[in-house]
């Protein structure tokens, strides 16, 4: 991870966060324990927790402890462990939030509205964003909050390239079966969605998007896939993976006409795309088949497969994003979460962009480690680029 590595040695050059206490809800796993240690080293006083139950490494836990970042975190805790593990993060009185799906701010909005001052938090989900403007919107929020999912250096490539190939991943290692050749649909157009489908076909799939806003349909369309509502989709479907970031996306309507054999994935952050109270009242048996694979058998002989739980396939039962796409996130975060550190208590309360200087720090410092280059503009095209910017 060359380019956190860059920001880390400066970090303990300059020690940002000195006296500062950071808690952290991640997935925590090698790459989230490289952005730990880099908040470490400088200064802070580390807390991490789990942000996804199946989704922890116990290695990296074991790691952390030893490094002296407090980590709560087991791979399959309870949901009371994984809840109580997030309390304990603001236990801790933090001065800084990192979240992933903003459950640690909405606790600290709700259970906990009064624990210490806190500068801000960062987020780095399209659903942990929409929570944070939901609150914005609401006038609850009660401290500033940077998107980083919006960042062009996180959802051109963490949302579109991490989890095209990471969803993937986690689909080979539940089943281990064969995707070329199979009708393959994704539910959602969104950055994410547009990055599954193109590597789904890039495989052999034929590849049907679902869709609730008419723009991203076209857009699916004219990249050449098939469009259609679910309740038709699910009947042709041999796979179908969720990426919505809402509930229900597979309910018993759809259950009820899907493809004997089909697969039920979800990449969404929370598993309530895939309705599971749905597949428990339509099933007359259920049975776990392998490791992450339950098999759902209906009445009239259906059986449908729900993987990881309907959690986070691509974490749950792959190894998460790539390392080089998580070192251009996980970048951004380490620089989202020094800016709070310098400027949140004069920040205005509310959700701020990344700032684009930080933005370009990361692009600029990633292109030596992607085997990049870029041209540099003569002074005459400059001053030409700059007439056009200033109307002249």
């Amino acid at each position: 991870m060359a380019v956190l590595e860059g920001i880390r040695a400066r970090f303990e050059r300059e020690r940002p966060f000195a006296g500062l206490t950071l808690s952290c809800v991640l997935h925590v796993e090698a790459k989230t324990a490289a952005l730990a240690l880099a908040l470490q080293a400088g200064g802070a006083t580390v807390h991490m927790a789990a942000g996804n139950p199946l989704s922890t490494d116990d290695d990296a836990v074991a790691a952390l402890n030893a490094a002296g970042v407090r980590t709560l975190a087991k791979k399959g805790e309870s949901t009371a462990d994984y809840h109580a593990a997030i309390r304990a993060m603001l236990d801790a009185d933090p001065d800084i939030l990192i979240d992933d799906g903003a459950d640690l701010v909405a606790l600290a909005h709700t259970d906990r509205p009064d624990r210490g001052k806190i500068l801000g938090s960062t987020e780095e989900t399209t659903t942990g964003v929409t929570r944070l403007r939901a609150l914005e919107k609401s006038g609850k929020l009660r401290f500033p909050a940077i998107d980083v999912n919006d960042a062009e250096m996180k959802h051109l490539f963490d949302n579109r390239y991490g989890c095209g190939q990471s969803v993937l991943d986690g689909l080979f290692g539940a089943t281990n079966l064969l995707i070329a050749g199979r009708t393959a649909v994704v539910a959602g157009y969104g950055w994410s969605g547009k990055g599954i489908a193109s590597r789904l076909r890039g495989i052999g799939a034929d590849v049907i998007v679902t869709e609730v806003d008419a723009v991203r349909a076209i857009e699916a369309r004219l990249e050449g896939f098939r469009v259609m509502p679910m309740l038709d989709a699910a009947a042709e479907a041999d796979l179908i993976v969720t990426v919505t970031g809402n509930r229900d996306i597979v309910r018993a309507e759809h259950l009820r006409v899907l493809k004997d054999g089909c697969l039920l994935a979800n990449a969404g952050h929370f598993d309530i795309e895939i309705s599971k109270p749905d597949l428990e009242g339509l099933a007359t048996s259920h049975a776990v088949v392998r490791p992450g694979v339950e098999e759902y058998r209906f009445a009239d002989g259906r059986i449908a497969y729900l993987l990881a739980e309907g959690r986070l396939i691509n974490l749950a039962t792959g190894q998460g994003h790539p390392v080089e796409i998580m070192d251009l996130s996980f970048a951004l975060q380490a620089l989202s979460a020094e800016h709070l550190a310098k400027h949140g208590k004069t920040l205005a309360i509310k959700v701020h962009p990344v700032p684009p200087a930080l933005d370009r720090e990361v692009a600029e410092a990633a292109l030596v480690p992607l085997g990049a280059a870029v041209d540099t503009m003569t002074p005459g095209q400059r001053k030409y680029a700059e007439s056009w910017e200033s109307g002249t």
